[in-house]
């Protein structure tokens, strides 16, 4: 057996998956074989949540029941919304949404039932119930009354109900659906593989989706998304981005929301969310951030031939739609519940304990000595 170590596991396959694929010969991610800029283009959200769930887009009658199923699951218990009524106000979101997927835990009558049928309702009620947590803490933290969830409007829409209490647009809902499509999968990623690893031992999927955002919450995965507008809160207006990003590559360091280690020509999923961020700025009137974002982009690619990821236009895209930053990484946790449950799934169909070895290099065996010989 070789002793070489691949930190990160750099360049190690470890299992076969069906559910997504950075495709090399189209450059794009996949869900299932479907190019994901063309599902954002063709279908809602709950159409692809229905594809990563179950393998293949639904016909009408199947995507109605999927709706009407996630749609009767919304509403939170009266413990539950106490217990996010009570979290400290300062606690993260991210802290507070993987506290409250804890307690669903808790409630499951299910949760000890690993089968798929148990697992895919599971799946739905864990999908349906996070936005109205999240939400709640959102109106909750901010002394203001939660508003309960609404079974006439769409999975975006009603996001944006319980959270402001009024629906924006039909473009910017278009524009915060095409960005749940961006996020909901992504492969053998951080928080996928943690939620994969903890479901090898047969854990639940409560549990699984807990260490998922755990993992999602670090800023070198989900949370680059939040770094972005805090660099771009940095920056504060167009005049300054020039010198500002030529100044933090002179002293080496990291701008959040460029590279990948999956995309060696572009993270394909930024042409089409860089579309709906510029939608948005035109509704909202907000020519700043577009102007900040190209500078820095321009320079970034110039300078080190580094391309912008997904989370680089999203970031501000979310701030222009009114969410805190702090929000950021959880509406990525709502979406990705899909492709983490999915994975869960997949890999309880054909499991096998995952169980790394590991090159020792600390001391040689030592004699322990007695304390007053120390």
């Amino acid at each position: 057996m070789s002793d070489e170590i691949k930190k990160g596991l750099l360049g190690i396959v470890v299992d076969e998956t069906t559910v997504s694929q950075v495709m090399p010969d189209i450059n794009s991610l996949t869900y299932r074989g479907y190019a994901v800029q063309d599902l954002c283009e063709k279908c809602i959200f709950e159409e692809v949540a229905y594809l990563v769930l179950n393998g293949e887009l639904p016909n009408k009658k199947q995507l109605n029941k999927f709706i009407k199923e996630e749609r009767s699951q919304r509403k939170l218990s009266k413990q539950i919304l106490n217990d996010i009524q009570k979290m400290p106000k300062k606690a993260h979101p991210m802290d507070v949404v993987r506290t409250a997927v804890s307690l669903m835990a808790l409630e499951d009558k299910e949760t000890k039932d690993n089968s798929p049928k148990a697992n895919m309702k599971k799946a739905i009620r864990i999908f349906a119930k996070t936005p109205t947590a999240l939400a709640a803490f959102f109106r909750a933290r901010k002394s203001k009354k939660i508003i309960s969830p609404k079974k006439n409007l769409s999975f975006a829409e009603n996001f944006f109900h319980m959270c402001f209490g009024k629906v924006p647009t039909k473009e910017m809902v278009k524009a915060f659906d095409v960005s749940l499509i961006l996020y909901a999968e992504h492969s053998f990623n951080v928080s996928t593989f943690t939620a994969r690893t903890i479901t090898s031992s047969l854990s639940d999927i409560h549990g699984a989706i807990v260490g998922a955002i755990a993992s999602l919450k670090g800023p070198l995965h989900g949370g680059a998304n939040e770094e972005v507008m805090h660099m771009m809160n940095k920056i504060k207006k167009p005049e300054n981005a020039l010198k500002w990003i030529n100044n933090a590559l002179d002293k080496k360091e990291v701008v959040m929301g460029f590279g990948h280690r999956v995309y060696k020509k572009g993270d394909s999923r930024v042409p089409t969310m860089e579309k709906y961020f510029k939608k948005v700025s035109l509704i909202k009137g907000d020519k700043k951030f577009i102007k900040i974002y190209n500078i820095v982009k321009s320079v970034m690619i110039q300078r080190k031939d580094i391309h912008p990821n997904v989370d680089y236009p999203t970031g501000p895209t979310y701030h222009l739609m009114g969410f805190d930053t702090d929000f950021f990484t959880p509406i990525f946790v709502i979406s990705r519940i899909t492709g983490w449950a999915a994975h869960i799934m997949e890999q309880h169909a054909a499991n096998k304990l995952i169980r790394p070895l590991s090159k020792y290099s600390g001391e040689k065996h030592r004699r322990v000595m007695l304390l007053n010989q120390r």
